[in-house]
């Protein structure tokens, strides 16, 4: 860590998904009263009574996994001599080095009236609580068994909303916010290593016809018939997603020009000599693969073009970009 963001003049830490702190800076163990090596590879709620623990559980997780960010959230946290300590807390999720890291940043609360009310409150019924008889700390300690219990819960539903963030309901594939995140990724990739990657758009030939005679029931099936057909041909490190309507896209990370349009066509025949039942489909494509001018926004429109020329000279075909000339 860097002397500037290591002495910056609020706190700072990184935690992976399961909650474990990876990174500290000085500013933050000052704050705690800890040494970093009492906090490095070690769960952050070991900074946080059980209240806050319980409270970090059920608002932060759920919500950063959901919304990639958390915005000046109310909390507090216990340093090593057991004393509460209200702060604003910020935290962002990204991936780092192929992993999902979560940084945050900690500014210790001035103005804290609304937070201070809360935290009195909660003050108030744990005294109730240590105050109370054998049968109160008995029941105290159920309620704790209870709390893991539901905290196990908790993982597994975070884990739950994060699939359904990313996939589409309908083909069960990844859905367009997940393709757009793994674009921008695949676009560094290609700035750092070289390495290129292509885009296929893929639409069903006169979707709307099979809507109209046969129904919207079979048009939701022949997209998730298609969608299997898809996904089973690509490798692992593909990335098949739907765009949205009878559109799917897929990134082919490592394929330049002439491997992208043996690809797309083995997508294309597989669509149109499959058989279908009592409907035929065929799809056209358009194929981008990455310059190093692209940006998000330029090799997804070089890719419609592309699907456009397949689509107007007569559809069922591949195009790629780099074949269209400009008028």
């Amino acid at each position: 860590m860097d002397i500037q963001l290591d002495k910056a003049p609020c706190g700072y830490f990184s935690i992976s998904d399961a909650g474990i702190i990876q990174s500290v800076n000085q500013t933050l163990l000052d704050m705690l009263l800890y040494e970093r090596d009492q906090l490095l590879g070690r769960p952050i709620e070991m900074t946080m009574s059980v209240t806050n623990k319980l409270f970090f559980h059920t608002y932060f997780y759920p919500y950063i996994q959901l919304y990639g960010r958390v915005d000046e959230m109310y909390f507090s946290f216990r340093t090593s001599d057991r004393q509460d300590m209200p702060v604003l807390l910020n935290g962002i999720r990204h991936e780092r080095n192929g992993e999902a890291v979560i940084d945050c940043v900690v500014l210790v609360m001035r103005k804290r009236i609304e937070h201070e009310k809360d935290i009195l409150q909660t003050k108030t019924k744990l005294q109730e609580l240590y105050q109370a008889t054998n049968e109160a700390n008995q029941e105290l300690e159920r309620l704790h068994e209870e709390y893991e219990i539901k905290q196990q819960e908790l993982v597994r539903i975070n884990l739950q909303l994060e699939t359904m963030a990313s996939t589409d309901p309908l083909t069960g594939l990844k859905n367009r916010r997940y393709f757009q995140d793994q674009l921008l990724a695949s676009l560094a990739s290609f700035q750092e290593t070289g390495i290129p990657f292509s885009l296929l758009i893929i639409d069903i030939d006169h979707f709307k016809s099979i809507n109209d005679t046969y129904g919207h029931p079979v048009g939701d099936l022949v997209l998730t018939h298609l969608a299997e057909l898809l996904q089973s041909l690509s490798r692992d490190v593909d990335i098949v997603a739907r765009y949205g309507g009878e559109e799917f896209v897929i990134i082919l990370p490592g394929n330049d020009q002439q491997e992208a349009i043996r690809t797309a066509e083995r997508y294309r025949t597989m669509t149109a000599s499959r058989d279908w039942e009592e409907y035929s489909i065929t799809v056209s494509i358009g194929v981008a693969t990455v310059t190093q001018a692209d940006t998000e926004q330029s090799i997804v429109h070089q890719a419609d073009l592309a699907l456009y020329a397949s689509k107007s000279g007569g559809r069922n075909r591949v195009t790629h970009s780099a074949s269209l000339v400009e008028k």
